[in-house]
């Protein structure tokens, strides 16, 4: 394999997660996608003697047949001690995420697994890249850890079950350099029954439904998944939604039908749905008419993010386009048709090497034909949340091919009033001036 050395650990991970832990892996200085080629042919000729030699040397003994690491039998109790030497433990050995965790106790999960029906070995899943196993136990363990409460076990199980699905590509966005994050968008009677913000602040801290929702399934694609920061997460800066991006559809004060409707579900059932942006903005609304809403989205579509994308609006905004005849449908061709740049500024017109050999300002525009930024009208999917006020919001991001929305039904236990009355009251109560 030849491999940027700064991917050299990442190689590792993958060829020992495909049977092969010995593989050979020559370090190169090429800057990633690179397009210049003196830089290319460059960095190859450094590495040229390394490349020959791994092709052309006999195997040893150990590239030939490699041995299987032996794994000692683990206990169920890996530490006992007080909370700051139990969170020193756990961050030391990889298992947080940067903040303190809660410890996940027996007697805690026990009471995590309350919150379904599903045998605590139920495997949900295998979650990418490594394909770790994802049983009811062990999402249960994660949930505990990020402070969540056992009425999150449904959606949580639902959330897994939409990260393994192919559609949702988590082995590509997950791993990516690009640094996408998981939004999950919560529809349902669900909502209401954990408190899932739909309105002012949703994707804010401050609600413990959004934080640690998104913090479990952050915890679970990286403990069980194997979704390493700079192991097998290569991305390049990061994206602070990892932490958590959770939001509910404002389903009662929206004019047209939910999202998960529109995937096929009926309006009495509750789902998560899934996709990965890697950019989030929020836009402050050109007009409070339909054409200012619609030209706000259209004029702030970034070139580059043509891949699936969330068009984020208020209530009132929804109203006001529907009011005006406007379907989700409509929206959605509309902004694929109108949102386009010059076809020279798109980054598919981008050739590299010496497209600057003359000074930059002297480079003239390769024609003013435009090209749409999003060419298909199913990779937009239309949000009615938040609270008031005359900001839009644009999630989006490049797209993988193969990629889509995923959406799941959460299946609530036989238990689920008596659980919802028992976390009900958790409830902030500011202080009033």
């Amino acid at each position: 394999m030849l491999a940027n050395e700064g991917f050299v650990t990442d190689g590792r991970s993958a060829s020992s997660n495909k049977g092969m832990p010995v593989v050979r892996i020559v370090p190169q200085t090429v800057p990633c996608e690179c397009s210049v080629k003196e830089d290319a042919e460059a960095g190859i000729g450094q590495v040229m003697a390394q490349i020959l030699d791994a092709l052309a040397s006999p195997l040893t003994a150990e590239e030939a047949s490699p041995k299987k690491k032996e794994s000692e039998p683990l206990s169920r109790i890996v530490f006992k001690g007080d909370l700051g030497e139990f969170n020193r433990f756990f961050y030391k050995r990889g298992w947080g995420d940067g903040l303190p965790l809660l410890p996940p106790t027996e007697e805690a999960v026990r009471e995590m697994l309350t919150g379904t029906d599903l045998p605590s070995d139920h495997v949900v899943g295998k979650i990418e890249p490594r394909y770790g196993k994802a049983t009811v136990e062990k999402i249960a363990v994660n949930a505990v850890m990020a402070g969540a409460l056992p009425t999150y076990m449904p959606i949580l199980i639902a959330c897994v079950e939409a990260v393994t699905e192919q559609l949702a590509q988590l082995g590509a966005y997950g791993t990516s350099t690009g640094s996408w994050t998981p939004f999950w968008i919560i529809n349902g009677a669900v909502r209401n029954d954990v408190r899932v913000n739909c309105s002012s602040g949703s994707m804010s801290p401050g609600d413990i439904a959004n934080a640690a929702i998104g913090r479990a399934m952050g915890l679970i694609i990286k403990n069980l998944g194997g979704a390493r920061k700079a192991v097998e997460d290569m991305g390049v800066y990061g994206n602070p939604g990892k932490y958590s991006s959770v939001i509910g559809e404002n389903e009662e004060n929206s004019p047209w039908e939910p999202l998960h409707v529109e995937h096929g579900l009926a309006r009495d059932e509750s789902a998560v749905t899934l996709f990965f942006p890697n950019c989030y903005s929020q836009i402050w609304q050109y007009g409070s008419d339909d054409r200012g809403i619609l030209n706000t989205f259209i004029y702030n579509l970034q070139p580059g993010r043509g891949g699936l994308s969330c068009l984020i609006m208020t209530p009132h905004h929804a109203k006001t386009l529907a009011g005006k005849g406007w379907t989700k449908p409509m929206i959605r061709k509309f902004v694929s048709e109108f949102g386009r740049v010059a076809a020279y500024r798109h980054p598919s017109s981008h050739q590299g090497g010496g497209w600057t050999i003359k000074r930059p300002e002297t480079v003239p525009p390769s024609g003013m034909d435009t090209v749409a930024i999003i060419p298909n009208p199913d990779l937009i999917k239309i949000l009615v949340a938040g609270g008031p006020g005359a900001f839009l919001g644009l999630a989006c991001g490049s797209g993988m091919v193969g990629a889509d929305f995923v959406t799941k039904k959460i299946r609530l236990p036989a238990n689920w009033s008596k659980l919802v009355a028992k976390y009900r009251n958790l409830v902030p109560a500011y202080e009033k001036y």
